[in-house]
C-alpha cells in the first residue's frame, strides 16, 4: 500500500480551493448581472464551470498537467481583469477594483492559484532532480511534494 503524501494533498487542496474561490466569484458576478453583458456574461459562466471542474480533478489527484490548466485558467482570468480595465474587452470596460469586493477576492484567489501551481512545479522538479542524482536530501525531507504521474 502506498504511503499517503500529505504535503501533496495539502498543495492540491490549496490549488483546488483557490481556483474554486475564483470560479465562485465569477459565478456570483454572472448571476448578479454580468449574464446580460454580450460575450462577457457567457465567459464568466464558462470560467466558473471550468474552474469548478478543474478544481475537483486537481483535488482528487488528477495528472499534474491539470495543475498547468489550473494556472492557465487563473492567469486567463487575471488577463481578462487587466484588459477590462485598460483596453476593454468586446467594448466592455471597468475601472478600479469594482465591483468590490468581488474583484479583489477574485484576483487574490487567482494569484494564489498561480503561486500554488508554481510552488508545486518547483518542488516536483527538485524532487525529480534529487531522485535522478540519487540524493538523499529530498527523500529525508517531509516538505517535498510529488507530482502524480500522467
Amino acid at each position: 500500500m502506498n504511503k499517503p503524501d500529505i504535503p501533496d494533498l495539502l498543495l492540491r487542496s490549496a490549488i483546488a480551493s483557490s481556483l474554486a474561490l475564483g470560479g465562485y466569484q465569477h459565478l456570483h458576478l454572472y448571476r448578479a448581472g454580468y449574464r446580460y453583458i454580450h460575450v462577457i456574461g457567457p465567459s464568466f459562466l464558462l470560467d466558473a464551470a471550468a474552474s469548478f471542474a478543474v478544481a475537483f480533478l486537481v483535488l482528487v489527484g488528477a495528472p499534474w498537467t491539470l495543475r498547468v490548466v489550473a494556472a492557465g485558467l487563473a492567469g486567463g482570468a487575471i488577463a481578462g481583469f487587466v484588459a477590462s480595465r485598460t483596453v476593454g474587452i468586446f467594448g466592455f470596460t471597468e475601472t478600479g477594483w469594482d465591483p468590490a469586493p468581488y474583484a479583489v477576492i477574485s484576483v487574490a484567489a487567482e494569484g494564489a492559484t498561480i503561486a500554488f501551481c508554481v510552488l508545486g512545479g518547483v518542488v516536483a522538479l527538485r524532487r525529480l532532480r534529487c531522485d535522478q542524482s540519487g540524493g538523499s536530501a529530498a527523500s529525508n525531507s517531509s516538505a517535498t511534494i510529488s507530482m502524480p504521474s500522467a
